[in-house]
């Protein structure tokens, strides 16, 4: 889910520094990351469109009264419910929702890099409906990323059919790929991206903690419609460990976390945030196999680190355009030309003062 940033026009404010700073500037991405193997270590002893909605409604009520402290505006005016709507549809209800059916059939490091891939999406989506340029870093992060996401999500067979053309054909059967965990997570990237462009809309109507907020709520009501029609024994055999799990994705990993993203991001640190991104993921498997024992396959590994690599290539396109711009300006700036010591410069007097001392003769 993707936090509604602060309006262009607005300037950062002044900020005084928070104790321990830099590891609340990396909070944000270590409780995301682990709020995933929190909710894929209670998911066998719950339902997914139960357990999304616990996420998404409580954190949306403690988002709201933060902000309502903070004395934030409520949303006002139909223009504003109903981008708030459409946002709480396609940022929570179809993400999350996806993502917890994703993770009954995923690990959760695996998900996590799924997910995380958004920003990949968002470039495309902007590219077409915006006509914003990526670049050539870019350029070059989205085609690693759609290699590295080629290799966790396709069936190893099928890759290594590539090279065994029998292998390929015993092996293609699409029920398996759409069947696929990773391709829900895939879908819940999608989701996630597309939310992150209804938030230019969502933030010229309304204040974008309290719109946050109310999206969580929004989006996660039809969450918990799902699980009454469709789930049984929602939460008759979660245990304490599965409650506290599930408090923890709740309260860190959704409304402590973004209430850190909207501090900073307040603040003038949404760049070094956007730079953070590929942390979660790497939190995530990190935690995965030490909790839950979660291994990778070799080409699943290959395709975590081109993915890994691919989110900070396009992340940080445009420091990298930057930082080559000005390395070749450097290159091709004219040396300066070396001057013969013997000859004075053009132009210019020199004047070198001697003192002559008079010698008496007798």
């Amino acid at each position: 889910m993707q936090p509604c940033p602060e309006p262009v026009e607005r300037k950062p404010q002044t900020q005084a520094k928070l104790p321990f700073q830099p590891l609340l500037l990396i909070a944000p991405f270590f409780f995301w990351g682990t709020a995933m193997v929190a909710m894929k270590g209670v998911i066998p002893h719950t339902t997914p469109f139960f357990m999304a909605g616990v996420r998404l409604v409580p954190a949306g009520v403690l988002v709201l009264l933060a902000g309502l402290l903070s004395g934030r505006p409520q949303p006002k005016g139909w223009r504003a419910w109903l981008w708030i709507s459409i946002f709480g549809f396609v940022d929570a209800t179809l993400f999350q929702g996806f993502l917890a059916q994703g993770l009954v059939r995923t690990s959760a490091g695996l998900g996590s890099v799924m997910i995380d891939s958004q920003p990949l999406a968002v470039a495309i989506l902007s590219l077409w409906l915006f006509q914003e340029t990526i670049g050539f870093w870019g350029a070059l992060g989205l085609t690693i990323g759609i290699i590295g996401i080629s290799l966790i999500g396709l069936p190893d067979d099928w890759i290594l059919g590539l090279f065994n053309s029998e292998l390929l054909i015993t092996s293609a059967d699409f029920t398996q790929l759409f069947n696929s965990g990773e391709w829900l997570m895939l879908l819940a990237a999608l989701s996630m991206a597309v939310g992150t462009v209804l938030v230019r809309w969502v933030c010229r109507y309304a204040d974008p903690v309290m719109g946050t907020g109310w999206h969580m709520i929004i989006g996660g009501l039809p969450l918990f419609g799902l699980s009454a029609l469709l789930e049984t024994q929602q939460w008759q055999n979660i245990d304490l460990s599965g409650w506290v799990a599930m408090s923890y994705s709740t309260i860190f990993g959704s409304a402590i976390s973004y209430g850190l993203f909207f501090y900073f991001a307040s603040s003038g640190s949404l760049t070094s945030l956007s730079s953070l991104t590929f942390l979660t993921p790497v939190f995530a498997l990190l935690f995965g196999n030490f909790f839950l024992q979660e291994v990778l396959s070799p080409l699943q590994s290959i395709g975590v680190g081109l993915t890994l690599v691919s989110i900070y290539l396009v992340n940080q396109r445009d420091t990298l355009a930057e930082k080559l711009k000005i390395k070749r300006s450097q290159d091709l700036a004219p040396s300066q030309p070396e001057t013969n010591l013997l000859q004075p410069a053009e132009g210019n007097s020199v004047e070198l003062p001697i003192e002559i001392k008079k010698i008496e003769t007798s």
